[in-house]
């Protein structure tokens, strides 16, 4: 397939920028460009433009503290957002959709590591429910509209992103992004810094531009209905990662636990075995370490353009 014939939603954020990295002449949407919120502006984005592909990213994104504040907001937008896309994707018969789901899909009670076959057994955490379930119904979605319509709609589910290019505002960022964000404050401030929770939960992340590899060899190599779980494994805890941004920043300030706001589930190890039988392996991710580093230091450079800054 030709680069020209890829429609990438979400062209501005994180991932989409990674994505230029490796396909620079794909076709970039960003939400200045198109409201995806409206079916019309949807639908002109797709008559203007006439992709074959599409590699859907474009969401409305938040840490705790912003899903918590704007449970209505998160559920309507994406749900929008994910409607428009799809439908305008079988009028216009795009060849196949790449569509980015989140472990925050999962049940809260539910056995690890998380397996595509446990998404809908249960409701999902409640800091984050009404982003989970308009995630949610994406693959429902997809999986209707291939059952119906015969679209070659699928599904991915990565688990914690970070990368450069993130979102670093203080309110409405992930974790990684609001740490550097709070560290580089702090270090100029000479203060201490503050962080959610005790630290004490464990995450897998991904690097952004390993998301971009792995979906490009999704949109050759895979074809079912069911979602596929796309995200590194290992686990770091929290206070693991404040002390190697901590490091990686050069802020050696006091860093205080409120353990009065909420930490988030305890952990939530995914089971990537499907995308391994495909043939994409573990070595082919960036090791953990390395890419934050590269993260951090992007940042560090570019925190006064940095968007949320």
């Amino acid at each position: 397939m030709n680069q020209e014939e890829i429609l990438i939603t979400g062209g501005s954020g994180m991932v989409g920028n990674a994505f230029k990295r490796i396909i620079p002449n794909a076709i970039y949407i960003s939400s200045k460009d198109y409201d995806l919120r409206s079916h019309f502006e949807t639908g002109r984005m797709f008559a203007n433009y006439k992709p074959k592909y599409v590699i859907h990213l474009a969401a409305k994104v938040g840490g705790i503290k912003a899903n918590m504040e704007n449970l209505g907001d998160f559920y309507t937008d994406n749900i929008l957002i994910n409607t428009n896309v799809l439908e305008s994707a079988k009028i216009f018969n795009v060849k196949k959709v790449v569509s980015l789901l989140s472990t925050c899909i999962y049940p809260n009670d539910v056995q690890y590591p998380l397996t595509e076959e446990q998404i809908h057994n249960g409701p999902p955490h409640q800091s984050n429910y009404s982003y989970a379930y308009a995630k949610r119904m994406l693959d429902i979605q997809s999986r209707a509209y291939r059952e119906q319509y015969g679209c070659n709609f699928i599904t991915a589910v990565p688990n914690n992103l970070f990368g450069e290019n993130d979102n670093y505002d203080l309110n409405d960022s992930h974790v990684i992004p609001a740490m550097m964000h709070k560290m580089h404050l702090a270090k100029q401030k000479e203060e201490s810094v503050v962080l959610w929770g005790n630290g004490s939960p464990l995450r897998e992340f991904t690097y952004s531009l390993d998301l971009a590899n792995i979906l490009l060899f999704l949109l050759e190599h895979y074809n079912d209905s069911e979602p596929i779980n796309v995200g590194n494994t290992g686990e770091y805890s929290i206070m693991e990662i404040a002390q190697l941004i901590a490091a990686y920043i050069d802020f050696d300030g006091p860093i205080v636990w409120d353990s009065s706001k909420p930490s988030g589930q305890l952990r939530k190890p995914s089971d990537n075995s499907k995308l391994l039988s495909l043939g994409w392996r573990p070595e082919m991710y960036t090791d953990f370490k390395v890419a934050l580093l590269a993260a951090t230091d992007w940042f560090s450079i570019n925190h006064s353009i940095a968007r949320g800054v």
